[in-house]
């Protein structure tokens, strides 16, 4: 019995806490800023793209009251000229947009990779011996509410954030002023 509580009394307290991965990435204030900078690209896309529509309406009907005065031979050859010309910017467009949602997802990729390091960092700092994570997989199926630190941990990081934001946008202004 003596030899039990002494054992025991040498344990040392495991702290341990789960976050909800979901939560601190939504409210990750770079998440944000990501999702804010990408929707003004959508949109710029979304202007380009009907504008570039309306320019191929007025130019197929052009191009149509042009090829209907010509030889059924021209009327097919200026068909064609039109077709790979529309063919060539529709591919353009596409290409862009696939590049514009390959930089949105890379961009996510990292905001992932730098929460699951402040998460470790932050762990170490308090002194936690495990933080599990809590997500639709089901990874934390229950947790008491007292050792859910999703909103201290989305505090400290969004805190973090902003302080390296703060100093970029000091940096960027002194790098402005001294080159004036």
């Amino acid at each position: 019995m003596v030899v039990l509580l002494a054992f025991s009394s040498c344990q040392e307290q495991q702290k341990i806490a789960f976050v909800d991965n979901g939560k601190v990435i939504n409210d990750y204030q770079m998440k944000i800023d990501i999702e804010t900078r990408f929707k003004k690209k959508d949109e710029a896309y979304t202007r380009k793209t009907d504008s570039v529509g309306q320019s191929y309406q007025i130019d197929a009907q052009q191009t149509q009251m042009r090829l209907s005065q010509l030889s059924q031979d021209k009327q097919q050859e200026g068909s064609q000229e039109f077709s790979q010309k529309w063919q060539g910017i529709q591919q353009q467009l596409q290409l862009e947009q696939q590049q514009m949602q390959q930089s949105f997802n890379q961009e996510m990729d990292s905001v992932i990779v730098k929460v699951k390091a402040f998460v470790g960092e932050y762990g170490k700092a308090k002194g936690y011996t495990y933080i599990l994570g809590k997500n639709e997989a089901g990874s934390v199926l229950y947790g008491s509410a007292s050792n859910d630190i999703s909103e201290e941990v989305a505090k400290a990081i969004n805190e973090a954030y902003n302080v390296k934001s703060t100093e970029k946008v000091v940096a960027t202004e002194e790098k402005e002023v001294s080159e004036k």
